[in-house]
């Protein structure tokens, strides 16, 4: 049968082998995820082919040759991986097609952690059917844990498959885009099994400041391109060191709550939460509006959201400190350093 002689079904094929070695429970989880991914691939479009197709709009066709411009980059001067990803697009028609759940305790801040063969631990569970992750949102809130389900703009499949550019990221800023691009590249240079944490921050702080990189060399230190990423950086920033901050304070007011019904205990927590995210007003940000988007979703913010700052942002500065002191702000030295260092899957 033609299915057969794709490529990729060996390796779907060894994906649910390990699965059903591993864990009978995720072999329908593993078979819904390669057939979702399976999907994607095929129907993914070779970039070439777009360049000569006069239906794409040069709009379109100048941003996949900023992404192949920032490959490179991440190739030749960040020194991450080679490999055949973002040389394929797949168009989204401005639909999501993946969805992610995260966890949390209720009255602790760590992330919850699924378990999977291969990279080992994660606190994340994505689907390619909105339905399958809000089925999995309810089971988690039904064991008692704060959970919330996100769309996701990119991700990596760290070498198993061709990752593809998806049409609702080519239009964000150049720095985002450029950012994007070089986290996910060095998720398929090092994947560290088990060790979600670092792999999130290392990525994060690769994918900041090889952005910052690449936007000095292409357009200057002076141009409208870097003065507007660092911009929203610097909000980033702000935020990312807010919300670590409260998560430390959301720990300490848990640990009052010895003796004390679950009834006291949510208005406790829902207190300290809007009093930390009313508490926003009084920073000042590039984006004006930043304050009032999130007071208008307070009331769905949790632990499992703040959890999400521990795991992408928490071990930065140690990442900041190494690579200033020991490598002189050397990227490519430094993921080299990296690289040698640690075991990838």
């Amino acid at each position: 049968m033609i299915i057969y002689k794709n490529p990729h079904i060996k390796i779907i094929v060894l994906i649910l082998f390990i699965f059903m070695l591993s864990n009978c429970k995720i072999v329908f989880y593993g078979i819904e995820q390669g057939i979702g991914q399976l999907k994607l691939v095929n129907n993914s479009v070779p970039i070439e082919k777009i360049m000569e197709d006069s239906l794409y709009a040069d709009s379109v066709k100048n941003r996949l040759r900023f992404v192949a411009e920032v490959k490179q980059y991440a190739i030749d001067s960040l020194g991450l991986k080679k490999s055949k990803n973002y040389t394929t697009f797949y168009d989204q028609h401005g639909e999501p097609i993946v969805w992610i759940v995260f966890a949390a305790p209720k009255y602790k801040m760590e992330a919850y952690n699924w378990k999977y063969p291969v990279v080992g631990k994660l606190p994340y569970k994505g689907y390619f059917k909105k339905e399958k992750a809000e089925n999995e949102a309810s089971k988690m809130r039904e064991k008692g844990f704060d959970v919330r389900v996100s769309t996701v703009s990119a991700w990596s499949t760290l070498g198993y498959f061709r990752d593809p550019i998806l049409s609702n990221v080519l239009f964000r800023s150049k720095g985002e885009l450029a950012e994007l691009i070089i986290h996910e590249l060095t998720h398929a240079t090092l994947y560290v099994k088990g060790e979600a944490q670092f792999n999130e921050n290392l990525a994060t702080f690769i994918g900041v400041n090889g952005a910052k990189k690449f936007l000095i060399s292409k357009y200057g230190k002076n141009s409208e391109e870097y003065f507007e990423y660092t911009g929203k950086l610097e909000d980033e920033e702000k935020l990312a060191s807010y919300f670590l901050d409260a998560t430390k304070k959301l720990d300490n007011l848990y640990n009052t709550f010895e003796g004390i019904t679950d009834v006291q205990k949510d208005s406790l927590k829902n207190e300290k939460i809007n009093e930390i995210i009313i508490s926003l007003q009084d920073i000042s940000f590039f984006d004006k509006e930043i304050p009032s988007r999130f007071l208008a979703k307070k009331d769905l913010i949790n632990n499992a959201f703040f959890a999400i700052y521990i795991t992408y942002y928490m071990d930065l500065y140690q990442f900041e400190e190494q690579y200033k002191n020991e490598f002189n702000s050397n990227i490519k030295e430094y993921m080299l350093f990296i690289t040698e260092k640690y075991k990838s899957v």
